[in-house]
């Protein structure tokens, strides 16, 4: 009877033990992109990357607007009245779901831009746990002030992207945001270089990756796209997909999804050293998508 019932709860065991690990292996990637100076581009990126990862590579995504007191995300996939927000969720015990608005392809929980009630930013993590398994991704759009609401996308990402400018005041901030994130032990997969105008007066990629330690993984030149798609409210890789800030956002998207990088056909042919910020998107790509990533 002993060795009956052993035998049985091996079985029962074993049986659940396999069920959280595949869940485990086949749980979407949270990824937050943090800053701690507004103006860099920050959500811009974060809608334009949700959509294209969508659109372009067939991936379910969930995008949330965790910049709760400033939230402007929902205005960028042409979200104006949402009926539920983040800010319900995180304020009771409604499951993250019941906020979601499906635009050009995309899941979206936006915020509110008139809530009062006391909410709890820390529970984001466990409020997207809910949902993880249902996504490929679930992409943070995150403030940028340096308190409980930056910390609340920090611990609940899997791997955090700095969005930056090239410009010492907005370096300075991203060293802050940088340390904040090791001392939460939460490891920075790379930087997103927005808003490049005139390199002869902008701080050089190698000293920032010198500076930061971290890898420039796409350097965006600055684009009147962006102007043009938030005006009309539509994600800005959507608005033109060929702009160079909708190509390079493309490029991002490769490396995360483990798909080759669109080149024009005379680079194939012609052999010429990669820019570094290929390097970075190959070696990004190699990582994010190796067994180690497995959540």
């Amino acid at each position: 009877m002993s060795i009956l019932y052993n035998s049985i709860s091996l079985k029962n065991y074993l049986r659940k033990s396999f069920k959280r690990v595949f869940l485990y292996i086949w749980m979407g990637k949270v990824i937050g992109f943090i800053a701690t100076k507004g103006g860099v581009g920050k959500t811009t990126v974060s809608a334009s990357l949700a959509s294209d990862l969508a659109n372009y590579y067939g991936k379910k995504v969930l995008l949330v607007d965790a910049n709760y007191s400033a939230p402007n995300l929902g205005l960028h996939m042409d979200i104006v009245e949402p009926k539920l927000t983040i800010h319900d969720i995180l304020a009771g015990r409604k499951k993250i779901s019941g906020a979601i608005h499906n635009r050009f392809g995309v899941d979206v929980v936006p915020g509110s831009y008139f809530f009062l009630k006391k909410m709890n930013p820390f529970k984001l993590k466990d409020k997207i746990n809910q949902v993880k398994k249902d996504y490929d991704f679930i992409i943070l759009d995150s403030s940028p002030s340096l308190n409980e609401e930056i910390l609340s996308t920090i611990l609940a990402s899997d791997n955090l992207f700095i969005v930056s400018t090239p410009d010492y005041p907005t370096l300075s901030c991203s060293l802050r945001v940088l340390n904040l994130a090791k001392q939460r032990d939460k490891k920075i997969s790379g930087i997103v270089l927005n808003k490049i105008r005139d390199p002869d007066y902008e701080i050089l990629l190698k000293d920032i990756e010198e500076v930061t330690g971290l890898p420039v993984v796409a350097r965006i030149p600055d684009d009147i796209t962006s102007l043009k798609a938030l005006f009309n409210r539509v994600p800005a890789s959507l608005y033109n997909h060929k702009s160079a800030f909708s190509r390079e956002i493309n490029k991002l998207s490769a490396a995360l999804t483990n798909s080759k990088e669109k080149r024009p056909i005379w680079k194939s042919l012609i052999p010429l050293d990669f820019k570094r910020e290929e390097v970075n998107r190959e070696l990004l790509r190699n990582a994010f998508n190796s067994s180690e990533q497995i959540h």
